[in-house]
């Protein structure tokens, strides 16, 4: 009889065991190939089955635990419970630090304020990011280099995230020097904003007379550019910069260069 008591129990346990190796077998399942159709058209869902499928194991292998721990004689499940509790208060005062980057990581998986592939600006870091761990971001900088960011730093900084940026807004200042006839400043708006429209992918916003500066008289530009790239960006600016080079050739207009005039005041002797 003890020895029929014994296979039970150990089959009991096997099958317990077994039934949670195919959920845990099911659910990765399930996230790889969900995983394989987002990541393509929608990377940030892949953070989130991360997420997903990470609670689902935990749970999973819990209930197990539980289960087979329930089925050996002589273990109270209630009591040993409320034991893990207070010894996990203990543990969770030791390793809060280790529990603050782990929900900040289910924080980031489940709010994404990034995605893997978004490049992002932290402080005065900038870079792509290339995974999200459990305990830390990491982050392939424009130089190279990998930087690695404790998730729970990293939610407490102000994040830039231009992978979402739908358009960019551009402010340049043109300087033309001081003698420019009154008609053709009053005309350099007028060819600021025809340059600025024939490029394409763009939005002109405005064109003034912005100042005095101390060595030249300003015209600040702004218009807004629908690609958000920045290569893009750097491309139409330059287009725009070399049209108002040989606008500005064709009409006499000078640019204005730092120069300061000194005005030499000579005192006649009365005597």
């Amino acid at each position: 009889e003890s020895v029929s008591s014994f296979i039970s129990l150990v089959a009991g346990i096997a099958f317990i065991i077994q039934v949670g190796i195919w959920s845990h077998t099911l659910v990765e399942a399930l996230v790889t190939a969900r995983r394989e159709e987002s990541l393509a058209d929608d990377p940030g869902s892949v953070t989130t089955l991360n997420a997903i499928s990470l609670i689902s194991k935990g749970v999973i292998w819990t209930i197990v635990l539980l289960l087979v721990l329930d089925n050996i004689p002589g273990i109270q499940v209630t009591t040993l419970i409320a034991s893990l509790g207070i010894g996990g208060i203990a543990i969770g005062l030791a390793v809060q630090n280790i529990l603050g980057d782990l929900f900040a990581s289910l924080s980031i998986m489940l709010d994404q304020p990034f995605v893997i592939g978004d490049f992002i600006v932290v402080d005065t870091m900038s870079g792509t990011v290339e995974h999200i761990g459990l305990k830390t971001t990491r982050i392939r900088s424009i130089s190279g280099e990998q930087i690695i960011i404790s998730n729970a730093d990293l939610l407490k900084s102000r994040i830039r995230n231009y992978k979402r940026m739908q358009e960019r807004r551009i402010l340049f200042s043109v300087g033309v020097e001081y003698g420019t006839p009154a008609d053709k400043l009053e005309r350099i708006p007028e060819m600021l904003r025809e340059i600025v429209t024939s490029q394409t992918q763009v939005r002109f916003d405005r064109a003034h007379l912005q100042m005095f500066g101390d060595s030249a008289i300003l015209f600040e530009i702004v218009y807004f550019l629908l690609d958000p790239n920045y290569t893009a960006y750097m491309d139409t600016q330059q287009n725009i910069n070399l049209a108002i080079v040989r606008r500005f050739g064709e009409e006499g207009i000078h640019f204005a260069f730092p120069s300061r005039t000194v005005y030499v005041k000579q005192e006649v002797d009365p005597a």
